[in-house]
């Protein structure tokens, strides 16, 4: 049997302060993507239903998904600051999302709850990686439906040269963020085999992996 090797573990560590404000600059600047992914998941997803985003950060996906109809919305993310900037961008736009502090290995949050849950550039920040997709297969209904979109291990320089130069970023924040993506996201991602083998021991009825030249999206089904 093939040893599969993980990454070394690491500490849950929230963006605070400036460097969370330099995120949410950054990736307002990608808002088409948020509005796109937001009217995909609400052209499948019946009114009504119960929403989960982990790590939302500044929490432009669940306001545009707010947007599109009578979901009841909560976001969970680790920072406080984070919190209180969707918080208030949710207001801004006049919808009605929670917003809670909380770690993605230990949900503030009942069994049971949510029809639907989404955790998008986040999953390979977390300390407790299966521990969290255990917490969000808890938190989910019988037959509730998680997505996970995040970027692999090995993509190709290639593939995130393409990835940033279509973001429509200013030049200086494109530099910037080709630098993070290879000397921190990259190491922090995980393989398809990494990925494998940590939702196998998390529960899931069914589990679904479509891969792109950057990354993943995953679909489990409680």
């Amino acid at each position: 049997m093939t040893t599969i090797a993980m990454p070394k573990p690491r500490r849950d560590a929230g963006m605070e302060g400036m460097v969370a404000k330099w995120y949410a600059k950054n990736t307002a600047d990608m808002m088409k993507e948020y509005v796109e992914l937001a009217k995909r998941v609400a052209d499948e997803l019946p009114q009504g239903s119960s929403v989960l985003e982990v790590a939302p950060g500044p929490g432009y996906f669940s306001i545009e998904l707010a947007k599109r109809g009578s979901y009841a919305i909560t976001g969970v993310d680790l920072s406080r600051t984070f919190v209180e900037m969707a918080s208030k961008n949710a207001s801004a736009a006049g919808v009605q999302v929670r917003f809670l502090q909380g770690s993605a290995s230990n949900l503030p949050l009942p069994q049971d709850s949510f029809d639907f849950l989404l955790c998008r550039a986040a999953f390979k920040n977390f300390a407790k990686p299966v521990d969290a997709l255990r917490e969000m297969r808890r938190v989910l209904k019988p037959g509730g439906c998680g997505k996970i979109i995040d970027l692999k291990g090995d993509a190709s320089a290639d593939a995130i040269n393409r990835e940033v130069d279509g973001m429509g970023l200013p030049w200086g924040n494109r530099i910037l963020t080709k630098l993070a993506f290879r000397t921190m996201l990259l190491r922090r991602a995980y393989t398809r085999p990494q990925f494998e083998t940590m939702l196998a021991g998390a529960g899931y009825s069914s589990v679904e992996i479509a891969e792109s030249a950057l990354g993943f999206e995953i679909t489990m089904t409680k």
